[in-house]
């Protein structure tokens, strides 16, 4: 059974990790470290729980015991962990939502790993509590590490995560409308109150009811103290909370994405579209009023998924020819497990517990593909960690449930490109039967950093054993790395880069079909591929080609994909011309 770790803290009492019904493990090499939190246990599902906060402890001078425990007291690492949690019948939020909640690999047994602390203005991963996270995992002896972690961009060797080791929505929504004047605008919210039936309420602006001394833009957040209490009453300290009822309207920056939250009164998440709508009302009428209808659950909405705006953006900054991100997965009101250590917005005056919240983000994305992984390292317990990979990216789509291509939630509904997604949304069934995979063994990485110019005191912290490792006397091109997708940064007339795909389906042959990128001209050889056996590999050459350098002086995309009629085994192109100049 696939053992999945998780680099944040748990709250062990959830339901999602009970183990009635579970076997003991076959292997446990790791701890539950309760020894100042006796509170703390561990059972047949959650198998182990360490914290790791000796980099934190010298950042900030000295911790007292109350640190010492895996146990998580912030809203976020619970719902992360709980993708791989068991099956939990009538999980929901405040009744919104109902059903069946459970991980992406909901039989594997789980370890949690707390490296990251509070800070005043948030909270921090230190890359010594990280590495020393690492070195345990690897000890105890874990398939899959799930790290919903980020940070600057930086080359690998001062990259504690690269030594060590995107979000989209769904089609389920939580509609609550904003309604004034001959408008409807339809938001998001979980709010479990609702305001008085048939009974319209005056409007105002919060930078309106500013209250003296304060800044505009903290009342245009609603921040604590920041609003006049015979004007309007405080939402929080920055989050989302109160009044008769709250509009949340975003800005340019966050467009036209918004998020269902469990807000402590009335409340709808409109976007900023919807918002100037109703910033438009209020300077134009001389009493403004309206009502907020009960946010009600909506299933099988379209289009979905689109890609949120918070979501990462390519181009990969470090090595251009390697296409980032890989791959997008649901992060937008997602419902999991939820300490009940914190209240459901993080308000102080919020006294409310809930054992299941919901959460947007890239740490809620990362879970759904670490739980998808331990899926398909269960099945395929030989495949390496770059097979599982390239089968969850050939297999993923770029077209939403209406058959169009994915939008992203930003001020102008934009249609978004791999830079946004990778290779596409993750279809978890399509990826256990992927036909072809682009595998790579530790030499083929190892020879990818001697291609970047590191040396043998550098590619020692990603070795093991005495013996430094020789790279190879001349060094691969970054373009012929055997990854699931091709690009080229900087193409000066044309290329031929070289691939190799290992069968892992049925004997068969697979032909190609090409979308060139714009203004560049595609060329593959062979055209087909004919495979006999299981683990046949074969190699093909792609030859790109300038043909219109004003059309490629920006990147243009396009696809390969492989296909034996029932299995689509795809790749995407992404090119820049070099050089031109208008």
């Amino acid at each position: 059974m696939t053992q999945l770790p998780l680099f944040l803290c748990v709250w062990p009492e959830s339901e999602s990790f009970k183990d009635e019904g579970w076997a003991n493990p076959i292997k446990v090499e790791g701890i539950c470290q309760n020894d100042f939190d006796k509170s703390f246990s561990c059972n047949r599902k959650l198998i182990g729980a360490q914290y790791f906060n000796k980099g934190y402890a010298a950042f900030v001078g000295g911790l007292n015991s109350t640190f010492d425990t895996p146990r998580d007291t912030r809203p976020r690492h619970t719902h992360a962990l709980h993708r791989r949690g068991s099956f939990v019948p009538g999980a929901n939020v405040f009744g919104y939502g109902n059903g069946t909640a459970k991980g992406g690999s909901p039989r594997a047994r789980v370890v949690a790993y707390k490296v990251c602390w509070p800070l005043v203005n948030g909270s921090k991963c230190f890359d010594a509590d990280i590495l020393a996270a690492f070195d345990a995992a690897i000890h105890d002896g874990v398939d899959v590490l799930s790290v919903s972690l980020s940070g600057e961009a930086d080359c690998f060797f001062d990259d504690g995560l690269a030594i060590g080791r995107r979000a989209s929505t769904m089609d389920r929504e939580f509609p609550a409308y904003a309604i004034f004047g001959d408008k409807k605008l339809k938001g998001q919210s979980l709010s479990p109150k609702r305001l008085t039936k048939n009974k319209l309420y005056p409007i105002i602006s919060s930078k309106d009811a500013k209250a003296a001394n304060q800044s505009g833009n903290d009342a245009e957040l609603c921040f604590l103290g920041s609003l006049d209490p015979e004007k309007g009453r405080e939402r929080g300290g920055g989050t989302r909370g109160r009044r008769a009822g709250m509009v949340l309207a975003n800005n340019v920056m966050t467009g036209n994405e918004i998020s269902a939250d469990a807000h402590f009164l009335p409340a709808t998440h409109i976007t900023y579209s919807d918002g100037k709508v109703l910033f438009s009302y209020l300077q134009s009428t001389q009493s403004p009023h309206g009502y907020i209808t009960k946010a009600i659950t909506e299933l099988n909405t379209k289009p979905a998924p689109f890609m949120a705006a918070f979501s990462s953006q390519g181009p990969n900054t470090v090595n251009p020819e390697i296409l980032k991100p890989d791959i997008t997965a649901p992060g937008v009101s997602v419902i999991a497990a939820y300490t009940r250590a914190s209240s459901p917005t993080g308000l102080v005056y919020d006294h409310r517990r809930i054992s299941f919240n919901s959460e947007s983000g890239t740490s809620m994305s990362c879970p759904h593909i670490s739980g998808i992984v331990g899926l398909l390292k269960t099945l395929y317990p030989h495949w390496s960690p770059a097979a599982i990979k390239s089968a969850i990216m050939t297999s993923a789509r770029t077209r939403d449930n209406k058959e169009e291509p994915m939008l992203m939630l930003n001020s102008s509904y934009i249609r978004v490109t791999p830079f946004s997604y990778g290779s596409g949304h993750v279809q978890p069934n399509r990826a256990m039967d992927p036909g072809l995979i682009y595998d790579l063994t530790t030499s083929n990485y190892l020879n990818f950093l001697c291609a970047l110019g590191y040396k043998a005191d550098q590619l020692a912290l990603f070795t093991t054993g005495t013996a430094p490792y020789k790279c190879p006397a001349k060094p691969i091109r970054l373009e012929d790395f055997n990854y699931p997708s091709i690009t080229v940064p900087n193409l000066s007339g044309s290329i031929t880069v070289s691939r190799t795909v290992k069968n892992v389906g049925p004997p068969g042959t697979y032909t190609v079909r090409v979308r060139q990128p714009k203004g560049i001209q595609v060329a593959v050889r062979p055209k087909s591929l004919k495979f006999d056996s299981v683990g046949e590999e074969k190699k093909f050459q792609v030859t790109l080609k300038v043909e219109n350098r004003a059309t490629a002086s920006d990147y243009v995309f396009g696809v390969l994909v492989w296909s034996d009629g029932k299995r689509y085994v795809r790749s995407p192109l992404v090119v820049k011309a070099a050089g031109w100049k208008p």
